[in-house]
């Protein structure tokens, strides 16, 4: 970790402390960055766009608490604050994409001096506290992404998806994203092929790693990808990355060129994937 940090691979800065009660003031930045988003995409063959928000409980683990009584309280106060920019990427035509890595990586982080049960409970206490802030919204409308840190490190702490699996399909997002090609979680597509998901649900699985240089054949993320169909069904399965490729602006483990690649094969991957769950329907 040090080493990261002192090469620059991870960011520095000072950490806000909630002292005082939450309320969104200025909506001027996400209102441009919406703005800007919809110039970009102007124009272009794009079938869509999302933009990314973070979870209450996510801001909760980067930003402690030093005024609300406890953390309950404190989860459903920057829910309702957040509710307004979910809702301003929602009514702007986007879908919203919640990134909450408090209901993996919040085990090793912020609940790490707890038992695995007291962080499922409190995992669970997160997806309310995210159900509560999307209430007025469509869940087709929403993406949950799953995730236990975006970092090449030992991960050998991680909590096991199967202890958490049944507390992230109560959130409300309709599509789920997660960690599927790394080798810590890669063999965990075994518990969603076992889990009780939802009919409506659809998955997002990770089949390109987003720490690593290595460029993913296509084949293989034809592979990950057909997996998946085989548990949902070809047309609610997506193919996606384990997260993004530059969690900080400016700090990216991946160069970019070579991220652009990975993109490129996992667009490959995917019609080589779409061709074969067609073929298996005719």
């Amino acid at each position: 970790m040090k080493r990261l940090a002192d090469e620059g691979g991870s960011a520095r800065y000072l950490r806000p402390i909630c002292r005082g009660p939450i309320t969104y003031e200025h909506r001027e930045p996400v209102d441009a960055d919406l703005a800007r988003l919809s110039g970009a995409i102007e124009g272009q063959p794009a079938a869509g766009a999302f933009m990314n928000s973070p979870s209450p409980g996510i801001i909760a683990l980067f930003q402690p608490n030093e005024y609300y009584g406890g953390i309950d309280e404190y989860l459903e106060a920057i829910g309702e604050a957040m509710k307004t920019e979910y809702e301003a990427i929602v009514g702007a035509g986007f879908l919203l994409q919640i990134d909450a890595p408090d209901l993996a990586m919040g085990r090793h982080i912020m609940y790490r001096d707890r038992s695995d049960e007291e962080f499922v409970a409190a995992a669970a206490r997160h997806v309310e506290a995210i159900n509560h802030a999307l209430r007025d919204l469509p869940a087709h409308r929403v993406r949950l992404h799953l995730c236990w840190g975006n970092y090449e490190g030992p991960h050998h702490l991680d909590i096991g998806v199967e202890k958490i699996i049944d507390v992230v399909l109560r959130a409300k997002p309709a599509t789920i994203l997660f960690e599927a090609a790394n080798p810590r979680h890669e063999h965990e597509w075994t518990v969603w092929r076992d889990a009780a998901i939802p009919a409506d649900k659809t998955l997002v699985p990770g089949v390109i790693d987003s720490t690593c240089n290595y460029i993913e054949h296509p084949e293989l993320v034809a592979q990950r990808i057909m997996r998946f169909a085989e548990i949902v069904g070809p047309e609610r399965v997506m193919a996606g990355s384990d997260c993004g490729f530059g969690t900080w602006s400016g700090f990216g483990a991946i160069d970019p060129d070579i991220c652009w690649a990975k993109l490129g094969s996992l667009a490959e991957g995917a019609r080589r994937a779409s061709e074969r769950a067609q073929g298996a329907t005719r």
